[in-house]
Parts: C-alpha cells; structure tokens; sequence
C-alpha cells in the first residue's frame, strides 16, 4: 500500500515528530572555541558564576546555527573576530552540565577588535602562551588542548 502524502501534510507531519522529539529527546546545544591570535596565543575567560579559566563560548538559542552562535559568542566574551573560517573539531557530551548537553568545538584563529572590559559575566579574560596559563584553567580546557595539538586521544566526553 502507497501513501499519498501531500507536501502540507508532509511538513504538519514532520512538524509533529521534531515537536514529539524536543519532548522526548530533549537536549542542548552549545559551542565553544580553542581561540588562537597570530602569536599563537589561546583566549580564556573567567567567568563570575563558575570557577576557572575556560575557553569562551555558550548556549544555542532556538533558530540559530551553531556558526552563528560561535561567531556571537566570541564577540560577547572577548570582542573576537575570527580570521578566516573556524575549523569543527568534535562535538562532546558534556555530563558536567546536564545528561542531554552536547558541545560543539572549534579551534579558531582570531583577533581582538577593542579590549573587553570586565563584567557581571565576565570578570577576566585575555591571551596567555600555551606554556604559561593561569592558574585556575580547567581540566576540560587543558585537555582539549591535548586533544588539538595530538598529544591526546579524542574522548567523546566534555
């Protein structure tokens, strides 16, 4: 037996299923950047509501790209424009956040537009050699940095 789906009732249909999905496989998405400056530098933030040094990045809202989000996400928390296109390294689970959050990763080559001022989100950031980053940097932060430079397996776990 053949079904003649109209193409209306095709989009109501499918409509349905992503809506079914979001309730029942709901899950999030996020991005965040191993951002790099022509001397070979790495960009961390602080931020007021989670202890450590950690690459920037955040949340995707509805309706948005994950290249999107990245490129929003970097200008917010460091007033950085990437230079050229920003290369997908993995995607994560991250069980750190939820049992349902994904991070997309990149690894980035970048430049600072102005200096960006201190906040209620982020108290610090700036740009440290690979062989000096300040005390506080996070685990998942050094070992992404293992992971890019080959020096690491890639684990599928934020």
């Amino acid at each position: 037996m053949t079904l003649n789906i109209r193409p209306w009732q095709s989009r109501i249909l499918m409509r349905i299923v992503h809506v079914y999905f979001a309730l029942s496989r709901g899950m999030t998405m996020g991005v965040r950047a191993a951002c790099f400056d022509s001397a070979g530098r790495i960009f961390l933030v602080r931020h007021s509501y989670v202890p450590g040094w950690h690459m920037p990045g955040g949340g995707l809202e509805r309706g948005e790209t994950a290249q999107d989000a990245l490129v929003k996400e970097l200008r917010e928390e460091g007033n950085l424009r990437i230079i050229g296109q920003a290369r997908m390294f993995h995607v994560y689970f991250n069980t750190g956040a939820s049992r349902r959050d994904h991070i997309v990763f990149y690894r980035a080559e970048v430049e600072q537009t102005a200096p960006r001022a201190p906040d209620r989100e982020i108290v610090e950031c700036g740009f440290f050699a690979l062989d000096a980053l300040p005390e506080g940097t996070t685990e998942a932060t050094y070992r992404r940095l293992a992971e890019l430079s080959g020096e690491a397996e890639v684990s599928h776990r934020w």
